[in-house]
């Protein structure tokens, strides 16, 4: 979608449709001076307009160039943020696939937001509400698309406007980015067929992508994924993703991993179908995230070091599968007991964040689709967060849950306290890979922070990477989550006052 920033009179705006966000407690000050602009018929739709959350009126302008128009209702002014603004958009951009338009303009609402952030909150919702993903339909050749063009309408500060509509875009569509790979069919993205499509990605985005084949994970004695991938036909795949510009602001990296797990059927703990293994195509979803993020990061040009770390398999049962009482020696030479095979995705993830000391990193962030518990405690809008105690952990997430406010891929900490450690441990091996039925994802969270040394975040995004109905500006399937979290995040760790 191209999207451009314009001051022209909105009467000039020749478009299929304009929008113009309006908060409840503003129409009777904003509608007149509109009317004056667009003509009666405004005056007319804005007898039926309360303003209220979610609220869309539209009508035919008889004095504009706009085909269609409408009001959007933003609800009290007080409670407009970034987020309203997403949603107000995303709101607009469902009404423009009613209308199949193929130009739309969107009016920059007065708020209390500067023009940058509102252009940025405004572009991103919108952009991310018109995704589709039609690969697979057949009877889709010729089908409406979503809108081909976006102009935001700023009545000042313009430049401060295009610039975070500019950003609002390149978030988008790096998180629409995550949202295909996540979406692809599993056959389609296999081990290989995933790396494949990564340093396709990296090359044209500027960012490098090396990938080790199964002989090297085997020099790097990555137990763990090792013996995941041993029931799957396909061999495994570790990605290395680095962004390193010439002015980055860290000699030493950050690193971001993401569970690459392509498909997971529990392997020989078998999971069940309905509701479970049917959409675990989705269980590489912090995989995608790091991709999405560090195609955003290179695009944005963001001033900071990052590597990202991808562990990929598939978790099949095999016939030379791994299973429950095996005892696996992982990459930084701790034992392991199996006890659940369908506990995979620490074992590999174990590896990964093993390996990340080589790079002596200043953070280390891991997402992965970890535990059913998240889902059961945060449900499926926000995230949960974990760190270790070492070197400022209260900054660390007070930063990354700001971060998730300000993005709206929102995260919340759980507690990491000793004795949900001892729930891991095993009497034949160093721990054991499950800690049984309570605090599921805390126990997940205990058995990574065996495997770090370093400052650490773990986000279990189990919940909002993937759902079955849609909500604003993230329709069924795969979301992206994360992607908008981790260049929120980023970009404010790179700014000097933030180090």
């Amino acid at each position: 979608m191209k999207v451009s920033v314009t001051t022209l009179p909105l009467a000039d705006l020749d478009v299929d449709l304009l929008l113009m966000p309006i908060a409840e407690d503003a129409a009777a000050t904003v509608l007149p001076p509109l009317a004056g602009a667009i003509g009666e018929a405004l005056s007319r739709a804005a007898d039926d307009f309360t303003g209220a959350p979610g609220e869309a009126i539209l009508f035919y302008p008889d004095a504009a160039r706009a085909r269609r128009a409408a009001l959007l209702g933003m609800g009290p002014s007080a409670a407009v943020e970034a987020e309203r603004l997403r949603t107000v958009s995303a709101r607009g951009a469902e009404l423009a696939a009613e209308r199949k338009a193929a130009t739309v303009a969107l009016r920059v609402p007065a708020t209390t937001l500067d023009a940058e952030t509102a252009g940025q909150a405004l572009v991103e919702g919108f952009v991310l509400a018109s995704y589709r993903f039609l690969r697979y339909k057949t009877d889709e050749e010729g089908a409406y698309r979503g809108p081909e063009r976006l102009v935001l309408h700023a009545a000042d500060d313009e430049k401060a406007a295009r610039r975070g509509a500019d950003r609002g875009r390149i978030v988008a569509e790096a998180t629409g980015t995550a949202r295909d790979l996540v979406n692809t069919s599993p056959h389609e993205k296999t081990p290989t067929l995933l790396a494949k499509a990564v340093e396709k990605i990296g090359k044209k985005h500027g960012f490098e992508v090396s990938v080790w084949d199964k002989s090297v994970i085997e020099e790097e004695k990555m137990g763990g994924l090792l013996a995941v991938n041993r029931g799957s036909p396909e061999p495994p795949v570790f990605m290395e993703l680095t962004w390193l510009p010439e002015n980055a602001v860290n000699a030493k990296p950050v690193v971001l991993v993401g569970k690459g797990v392509v498909f997971d059927t529990g392997g020989l703990s078998l999971k069940e179908t309905k509701d479970s293994m049917d959409f675990m195509k989705a269980d590489m979803s912090g995989a995608a995230a790091v991709v999405g993020a560090m195609e955003a990061l290179a695009r944005l040009a963001v001033p900071l070091y990052v590597v990202g770390l991808i562990p990929a398999t598939d978790n099949r049962p095999g016939e030379n599968a791994y299973v429950p009482g095996d005892v696996l020696v992982m990459h930084s030479g701790k034992t392991v007991e199996v006890l659940n095979t369908d506990a995979e995705g620490r074992l590999i993830l174990a590896d990964a964040l093993s390996y990340a000391k080589i790079y002596r990193p200043e953070l280390v962030i891991d997402l992965a689709t970890l535990t059913g518990a998240q889902v059961v405690a945060l449900g499926t809008e926000v995230a949960a967060v974990m760190t270790n105690d070492q070197n400022g952990a209260a900054d660390r997430l007070q930063a990354i849950e700001a971060a998730g406010q300000r993005s709206g891929d929102l995260v919340h900490p759980m507690p990491m306290h000793d004795h949900y450690g001892k729930l891991l441990e095993s009497t034949v091996a160093d721990i054991k890979n499950i800690g049984g039925k309570e605090a599921g994802s805390i126990t997940a969270a205990k058995f990574l922070e065996h495997f770090v040394d370093y400052p650490w975040l773990h986000l279990d995004i189990a919940g909002p990477a993937f759902v079955h109905k849609e909500k604003p500006y993230r329709p069924a399937g795969g979301t992206g989550f994360g992607v908008r979290l981790l260049v929120k995040f980023l970009r404010d760790y790179a700014h000097p006052k933030k180090r």
